[in-house]
């Protein structure tokens, strides 16, 4: 029992979130259960056609799913998945995207999300993606229906090992009857999420081991064009720092991407919390129990819900992602850098949010004539395009109302740190915003500080919400460098 109060004691770092100590001690109850428990809940991957019957035990063995150690959430869940086209290849990619669907009332978008995927990506991109479909309904007719329609669609995907089908039988769910009606939803609202959230703990399970990364959507999506090397630039570009959970797009259940080596203890999460709450708030408590304290979303979005109609009931859902671009393909580079500032900041608005493509920004207080904004490349670079933008939209007036933007070379050791001796305006801001194309063309050295100044006081504060670079090397030559700090 002293162990039990012990990691109870533990918990109480999670009260920020209302749930938190509800769900430690559901799960510090549960590992002190499982200590007594003599059967476990195990189970691995198989394979067998769509109609196979096989023997299971009865209902009530069935329900009582207990995990013989849960502090061990690295092994798969043992489900005997039904093939339904397509099978694995033996090279893992660098993406899974996963989807789960199931027979809606009204409108049905799988196929269109599906082609979605394909049509807005490049052959080469193709190659480093599989995408897995979790056909989740317990009507295997409708199942087989719809399978016929996607391999017909997508038959040359299926071949080439771009695109699976699988199904979980129905006898592997737990009890879908009698289950907590939290937040006072109704029966049959708590069934429907309890369930997806099994679908998508036994989805997860299955896409362990196909790549490095993994891409949940929904089955009403759109996507950007080239999305996967607009993703692959932001993954590659937080090497070195730790993250759980990177999102892009800032609806659902959408755009959520996990390092694959996460999958296993996700799935049991989802599967041990079933019936508790939806699936999006599941994840921010998974996200914050491996201590990820702060969503990281970047923009553009690369996905937009295109659905009109709800899986729950064909209820209206017409949600957008304002922040989507159809064309996200010019993501800026940014290099490794150290970016430094004599402008007063104000509380953590710190001068790297500025660099950053997360949702986040710099705050200062009221810059004077002379102020610097500067940013010191790790290494000289070649510029094609700069774009930096001042205020936000709630923020309107803490624009940056006079200042030039100016680019350096020949970097010298000061009291002040290192800066660069020589340097060239590119223009002046307007409206609180620059723009600055082919800048390689105009300047004929490498450069290494970029750097903002103010060229009038002002009594209004400074945002400065993002400042983008675009180089024109190839980004392998940079990024092994790690991604950008304040020194």
């Amino acid at each position: 029992m002293r162990l039990v109060w012990k990691s109870l004691d533990k918990m109480r770092c999670f009260r920020k979130r209302s749930t938190i100590p509800f769900l430690g001690v559901l799960i510090t109850c549960l590992l002190f259960f499982n200590l007594y428990m003599e059967d476990g809940y195990m189970m691995e991957a198989g394979k067998r056609p769509l109609r196979e019957t096989s023997i299971h035990p009865s209902n009530t063995e069935r329900y009582i799913h207990t995990f013989r150690d849960l502090t061990n959430f690295s092994g798969t869940i043992n489900v005997t998945y039904r093939y339904l086209a397509g099978n694995p290849l033996p090279r893992k990619k660098y993406l899974t995207i996963g989807l789960s669907s199931v027979k809606r009332k009204r409108g049905n978008y799988l196929m269109e999300t599906i082609k979605s995927i394909f049509d807005q990506s490049s052959y080469e991109e193709l190659k480093e993606i599989v995408v897995v479909v979790h056909l989740a309904d317990f009507d295997l007719a409708w199942c087989e229906n719809l399978v016929q329609d996607i391999s017909r669609k997508f038959a040359h995907h299926i071949i080439a090992g771009h695109l699976l089908v699988i199904h979980a039988p129905e006898e592997y769910y737990p009890s879908l009857d009698g289950l907590k009606r939290n937040y006072n939803d109704p029966d049959d609202r708590v069934r429907f999420r309890s369930k997806q959230n099994v679908d998508y703990a036994f989805l997860l399970n299955f896409c362990t081991n196909l790549s490095d990364f993994y891409m949940m959507l929904e089955d009403d999506v759109r996507c950007s064009r080239n999305f996967l090397t607009s993703l692959k630039k932001v993954v590659t570009s937080r090497e070195g720092s730790y993250w759980v959970m990177l999102e892009f797009s800032k609806l659902g259940y959408i755009g959520k991407l996990y390092h694959s080596r996460d999958l296993p203890r996700l799935a049991h999460f989802l599967l041990m919390f079933y019936q508790e709450m939806p699936c999006d708030w599941l994840l921010i408590h998974f996200r914050d129990l491996l201590a990820q304290k702060d969503v990281i979303r970047f923009k553009p979005s690369l996905f937009q819900h295109m659905g009109y109609y709800s899986s729950y009931k064909g209820a209206e859902n017409k949600l957008k992602d304002d922040d989507f671009e159809e064309d996200s393909i010019d993501i800026p580079d940014n290099p490794p850098a150290s970016l430094y500032t004599n402008i007063h900041v104000f509380e953590n608005y710190d001068a790297t949010k500025a660099y950053s493509s997360v949702d986040e920004y710099f705050w200062g207080k009221h810059p004077s004539t002379g102020d610097f904004f500067v940013i010191i490349l790790h290494e000289p670079t070649q510029i094609s395009k700069i774009k930096i933008m001042t205020g936000t939209y709630d923020r309107q007036n803490d624009i940056l109302h006079h200042g030039a933007l100016e680019v350096g070379e020949k970097l010298v050791g000061t009291k002040r740190g290192r800066q660069c001796s020589s340097y060239i305006t590119l223009g002046d801001f307007k409206y609180g915003n620059i723009e600055v194309q082919d800048v390689d063309h105009k300047i004929a050295f490498d450069i290494e500080c970029v750097r903002i100044v103010v060229t009038a006081s002002q009594k209004e504060w400074l945002i400065i919400r993002t400042i983008s670079l675009w180089t024109t090397q190839p980004p392998s030559q940079w990024y092994t460098e790690g991604p950008y700090r304040l020194d």
